[in-house]
C-alpha cells in the first residue's frame, strides 16, 4: 500500500512517485442539482502560453451545473502555477508524469462524476454559451449518446455530424473534439483509448463509438458555436505519414473490410499527392 503525505493541496507519494493535486473536490462535497452535470477536462504539458484562457473559458460558463478536472503531466514551466492560481474554483487537478497525452484523458475519464463528459484542450476554449447550447438539446431529445458542437478554426466553422465520413473516410465526420460531449454511460462503454496508439487514438476511440458500437449522436446548428480550435497543439506536432500509418492500422484492427481498406489507402495517397503538387 502506498503511504501518502498530504500538505494543503499537495500529496507525497512515498512509494517512488511524486504528485500533486488539489481543488474544490477535496474539501467539500457536491450540491444537489437537478439539472445535467458536466464534466470538463482539461489536460495539458507545458502549455503556460494558453492555459489560462482555457480556465477561464470554462469556469465563465453561463451554464453553472459542471465541475472542471485538469490533468497535467508534470509541466516543467509554469503550468503548475496557473493551475494554483484557481484552485478554489477547480473541482480537482493533478499534475504527475504520464504515458502522453491519451493516458491523461484517461485519467480525467477515470475521474468524472458528471451525465456528461467534455474534453477541451489547454490550447482551445469554449464560447461563453457552450455547456447551455449543449444542454439544451439534453432537455429537447433526452435519448443520445453523443452530441458534437461547432467549433471554429483558423479558415471557419467545422459543424455537423456524419457517421458514414469516418466509415469511408471523405473528409470530416464532425466539428472537432473542442466541441464533442458524451453521455458518460455510453463513454463506460466504449472504453478507454487505447494507449498503443500513439498520434490518432482519438480516431480509433471515435471508430469504435461510431462504426463499432453505433451509438446514436446528433450535432448542434451550424450558428451554435461551442468552442474555437486554435492552431497547433499536438496534432500539429505529428507529421502526415505517422498519422495515415496509424489510422489504416486502426481500420485494419477495428475489422474493416479489407477491399474497402486498399480503397480508402489510394485515395487518400491520391489526396496528399495533389495537395504536395498545389503546394
Amino acid at each position: 500500500m502506498t503511504t501518502k503525505l498530504i500538505f494543503n493541496d499537495k500529496i507525497v507519494s512515498l512509494k517512488k512517485k511524486l504528485f500533486y493535486e488539489g481543488g474544490i473536490r477535496l474539501r467539500k462535497k457536491n450540491t444537489k442539482n437537478k439539472s445535467p452535470l458536466f464534466s470538463i477536462i482539461t489536460v495539458v504539458y507545458n502549455n503556460e502560453k494558453y492555459l489560462e484562457e482555457t480556465i477561464l473559458s470554462v469556469l465563465k460558463q453561463s451554464y453553472k451545473n459542471f465541475e472542471y478536472i485538469i490533468v497535467d503531466g508534470g509541466s516543467t514551466d509554469r503550468t503548475l502555477e496557473i493551475i494554483k492560481k484557481y484552485n478554489n474554483k477547480i473541482d480537482y487537478w493533478v499534475s504527475e508524469k504520464d504515458k502522453g497525452i491519451y493516458d491523461a484523458f484517461n485519467k480525467g475519464m477515470s475521474l468524472c462524476r458528471g451525465n456528461f463528459i467534455g474534453i477541451i484542450n489547454s490550447d482551445d476554449i469554449y464560447t461563453k454559451n457552450s455547456l447551455k447550447i449543449i444542454s439544451s438539446y439534453i432537455k429537447k431529445k433526452p435519448v443520445f449518446d453523443f452530441i458534437f458542437g461547432s467549433v471554429r478554426k483558423h479558415w471557419g466553422i467545422l459543424h455537423g455530424y456524419k457517421p458514414n465520413k469516418i466509415f469511408y473516410s471523405w473528409g470530416f465526420y464532425s466539428s472537432h473534439s473542442t466541441g464533442f460531449f458524451i453521455r458518460r454511460s455510453a463513454a463506460q462503454k466504449v472504453g478507454l483509448y487505447d494507449l498503443k496508439y500513439k498520434y490518432h487514438a482519438d480516431y480509433d476511440y471515435f471508430y469504435r463509438l461510431i462504426v463499432q458500437k453505433k451509438m446514436t449522436g446528433l450535432a448542434t446548428k451550424k450558428k451554435e458555436i461551442t468552442g474555437i480550435f486554435r492552431r497547433g497543439g499536438f496534432s500539429s506536432t505529428i507529421n502526415y505519414r505517422k498519422l495515415f500509418k496509424e489510422e489504416m492500422l486502426i481500420r485494419y484492427n477495428n475489422k474493416q473490410n479489407f477491399v474497402l481498406l486498399i480503397v480508402i489507402f489510394i485515395y487518400k495517397i491520391v489526396k496528399h499527392f495533389k495537395k504536395i503538387v498545389k503546394s
